[in-house]
């Protein structure tokens, strides 16, 4: 969690922002952070296109090298930035101007993506661009094989608060044995990059950030090579963050000063055997944060059985919480299906194109699987 000494000493000259990518999991504070970082100029992170959603379609386009593929890949990327529920301000991409720039560079969904961070950052005249799709984390070696100056913000949460935000947050799943996996497994990966590339991963804890947010909001400044500002301490003055906290309830908090107490109303959300569990799969990764543990965390490691008893009841919380999510929020329903729907009509017309037998994946389960992962 020890951040360079100088940040001058890992800064890479460079005419382009330089890449950065927030990590490994989302429900951590990610919004609460970008949101305050927004406020410099120096500074661009738009709302994340969380690719991970797409690259199971990644595969269907065939050989990059043939130039058709991959024009037809830059035209969905575009696709998937348009589809999102938030739009990303004063930018409009024009894919022949994309796939022209790129046509030489190594092929890559990643390359295309960064492209058009980078270009918003630009835009905005930024020399740092931040990516808060934080699953993202799982590419980090071909994502630093593309940008070697690339830097990572490693934020981590207590994963009891964070799999009790998870659990309601038609994200991942609705069980909580499940997202203690998931939790442990975004953290593996997160800390084996850490061991990897020290220089350039900063790790933050966000329980750090609600009881000092200026200490950890100059420590991410510096790592980073802006200046803090004085602005970034009052969200309240964040359009963005007025816009987002309408349209989703998993965004309403995100406009107001963060409350510290909140980091223990996990204690209320889940029951004991709820809270052994995460300590027991993620044991090793608490006592490595600094987190103190409640229980012995000698709760039974789930076998299959179990998991697919955690899977079943994942799935009927997961209809529950959509059926609940049309009657109080239609723009967010109809804004989440329509991605959703999107990633659904661009599988079936690479398959169509590719003339293959693999059906699309239109069940209500799949669908609303990749409809929820918008956060």
């Amino acid at each position: 969690m020890k951040a360079p000494q100088k940040s001058a000493e890992i800064a890479v000259s460079t005419s382009r922002p330089r890449p950065v990518l927030m990590i490994p999991l989302r429900r951590c504070g990610s919004h609460a952070l970008r949101l305050r970082l927004n406020f410099n100029s120096q500074f661009c992170s738009p709302y994340p296109l969380h690719i991970v959603d797409f690259m199971p379609l990644v595969p269907l386009y065939g050989d990059l090298s043939d130039d058709a593929a991959y024009f037809r890949l830059v035209v969905d990327v575009i696709g998937l930035q348009t589809a999102s529920m938030v739009k990303w301000p004063d930018v409009v991409f024009d894919p022949v101007d994309i796939f022209d720039a790129l046509a030489k560079e190594p092929r890559s969904v990643h390359r295309i993506v960064w492209e058009l961070l980078l270009r918003t950052g630009e835009r905005h005249n930024a020399c740092v661009v931040m990516d808060k799709s934080l699953d993202s984390v799982r590419y980090a070696p071909e994502l630093m094989a593309l940008f070697p100056d690339m830097l990572f913000l490693n934020v981590v949460r207590d994963p009891r608060a964070q799999v009790a935000s998870i659990n309601r947050a038609i994200i991942h799943e609705f069980d909580t044995t499940l997202n203690a996996g998931i939790w442990a497994e975004a953290h593996r990966i997160g800390r084996a990059l850490v061991a990897q590339y020290p220089e350039r991963v900063l790790t933050i804890r966000f329980e750090d950030f609600l009881m000092n947010q200026e200490a950890i909001l100059r420590k991410i400044c510096y790592f980073f090579g802006i200046d803090f500002l004085p602005e970034m301490l009052d969200v309240t003055k964040s359009p963005e963050a007025q816009q987002i906290s309408h349209m989703s309830a998993l965004w309403e908090s995100n406009c107001f000063a963060p409350i510290a107490a909140n980091k223990d109303k996990f204690k209320t959300q889940l029951s004991l055997p709820e809270i052994e569990i995460i300590e027991t799969i993620n044991r090793d990764h608490m006592l490595h944060y600094g987190y103190e543990l409640m229980t012995e965390a000698q709760a039974l490691v789930p076998d299959e059985t179990i998991h697919n008893a955690c899977r079943k009841r994942s799935e009927a919380g997961r209809l529950n919480a959509w059926v609940e999510m049309e009657k109080k929020n239609y723009q967010d329903f109809i804004l989440r299906r329509f991605r959703a729907d999107y990633l659904a009509r661009v599988r079936s017309s690479l398959e169509r194109i590719a003339g293959n037998n693999i059906k699309a994946p239109a069940s209500i389960k799949e669908t609303d699987r990749i409809a929820a992962t918008v956060a």
